[in-house]
């Protein structure tokens, strides 16, 4: 019998490294075709895994039971495995260059417990060549095995996007390629089982390690274009919205939105493509212009909350303001916190005197704590009246809960200040309501 059709029969088993918001998603979407074990050096996240709950909400409870008990923190299952998918983070450095510790880390752990014949597949985002030239030597290595003849490795690039349930690993197009043709086969094969919109076979793992980084560069790229849009239009005194639709009247007009772009993706993607390109003699001008222009909008998002605060009117009581952001994770609809840029608008209001306070109702507040360093509010009573209130995140809760009516409840000026970033709320209603209203 074939390698996969060993997996197809369950007499083969696939691991995944790495139970994050890839890894985890991808281990329960295999296990409906195939016999899957879960590796993870959190014992904490194992445990509350091994008990059938995602705090994350990125995979259903009741199919995650259905392979809750072959998650393990004990990396001796990867023995028994015929293909094994890196999924760990892979962040940036504080210098924004590529952060590779936890991709080595896991190469090793691979490495020293590799079968003979094994796939290694890497999903983690990487620059082209982290695959060919940073883990299969890793996993040589400490294997003892030489890639192409004791063990092959492949890429298949992670398209997760957390809370969109229109873009699930089953409705998605899998890139995917090989050392060698055979390999390529095989790694189509096992996602092919599982999305209903096929593979994609690229022409080298190379190209597609390259493929990855671009698809968040490119929309990088034209958010900055909103984001710089957005600024002048504040300058002319213009509704970016308003132009926007306008705009987007022309059959070829690429519609983005302005916004705090975080996250673990479009924040973080284009810096891997710049390194390679700066390794390569290439200033990346226009990437780096970018990254700029939207590393540069929480700070931006501030100045315009402290301006409208400044006395001009508002009847503002109180001498040191108080704010009330409202939401704090990097985008909609999802716990994730990590790399949120919501964080800067927080830390430069706090830098120029501004008394602070956050409520985000879908974010977990230990990751916040542990993270950010502070605390948020069980309930946004806690800490008012308010001064201003900067509604950051497109929640639905916020849609549903929070009225015009609610959000000037909160406050005991005669004008409070409502900055509405993500445009949530009708901003004549806003202004009519007696609010002085902003928006991105």
């Amino acid at each position: 019998m074939t390698t996969f059709e060993l997996l197809r029969n369950r007499k083969a088993h696939i691991g995944v490294v790495g139970l994050g918001y890839v890894g985890r998603p991808l281990a329960v979407a295999l296990n409906r075709k195939f016999s899957v074990y879960g590796f993870d050096t959190d014992d904490t996240l194992v445990r509350t895994l091994r008990s059938g709950l995602d705090a994350t909400r990125s995979v259903n409870n009741s199919e995650l039971r259905g392979v809750s008990d072959r998650f393990t923190s004990d990396p001796a299952v990867l023995r028994h495995c015929s293909v094994i998918i890196i999924s760990v983070p892979t962040p940036i450095n504080r210098d924004r260059t590529p952060d590779l510790g936890s991709l080595k880390a896991a190469s090793r752990t691979v490495g020293r417990n590799l079968p003979a014949g094994c796939v290694v597949v890497v999903e983690s985002t990487v620059y082209p060549g982290v695959t060919e030239e940073v883990v299969a030597p890793i996993v040589a290595h400490e294997s003892g095995r030489e890639v192409g003849r004791g063990f092959h490795v492949g890429y298949s690039p992670e398209r997760i996007s957390p809370g969109d349930d229109s873009h699930t690993l089953d409705r998605l197009v899998k890139v995917v390629a090989g050392g060698d043709y055979r390999v390529t086969e095989l790694i189509a094969a096992v996602y092919g089982a599982v999305t209903r919109s096929g593979v994609y076979r690229a022409a080298s793992i190379k190209t597609a390690e390259m493929a990855k980084v671009i698809e968040n560069t490119q929309r990088d790229l034209n958010i900055a274009l909103m984001n710089e849009l957005a600024m002048i239009c504040d300058r002319l005194s213009l509704d970016t919205a308003d132009v926007i639709e306008a705009a987007a009247t022309k059959w070829n007009f690429a519609r983005f939105e302005p916004g705090l772009v975080g996250g673990h993706c479009i924040g973080v993607d284009p810096y891997y493509l710049t390194h390679v390109a700066e390794n390569a003699g290439h200033n990346p001008h226009v990437i780096l212009a970018g990254r700029r222009v939207n590393d540069s909008m929480g700070r931006y998002v501030a100045q315009r909350t402290i301006e409208l605060l400044r006395p001009s009117g508002n009847g503002r009581r109180t001498e040191v303001p108080s704010v009330l952001i409202l939401g704090f994770t990097f985008k909609e609809n999802i716990a994730d916190v990590r790399n949120t840029r919501v964080a800067d608008v927080l830390h430069h209001l706090q830098e120029t005197g501004v008394k602070c306070s956050v409520f985000d109702p879908e974010a977990d507040p230990r990751h916040i704590r542990e993270d950010y360093g502070f605390n948020v509010l069980s309930d946004v009573q806690h800490g008012a009246p308010y001064d201003a209130v900067v509604v950051a995140v497109r929640h639905d809760v916020f849609r549903s809960s929070f009225p015009l009516e609610t959000i000037k409840s909160l406050s005991v000026c005669d004008r409070p200040v409502l900055i509405d970033v993500k445009g949530i709320y009708d901003r004549n209603a806003a202004r009519d309501s007696g609010f002085l209203y902003w928006r991105l």
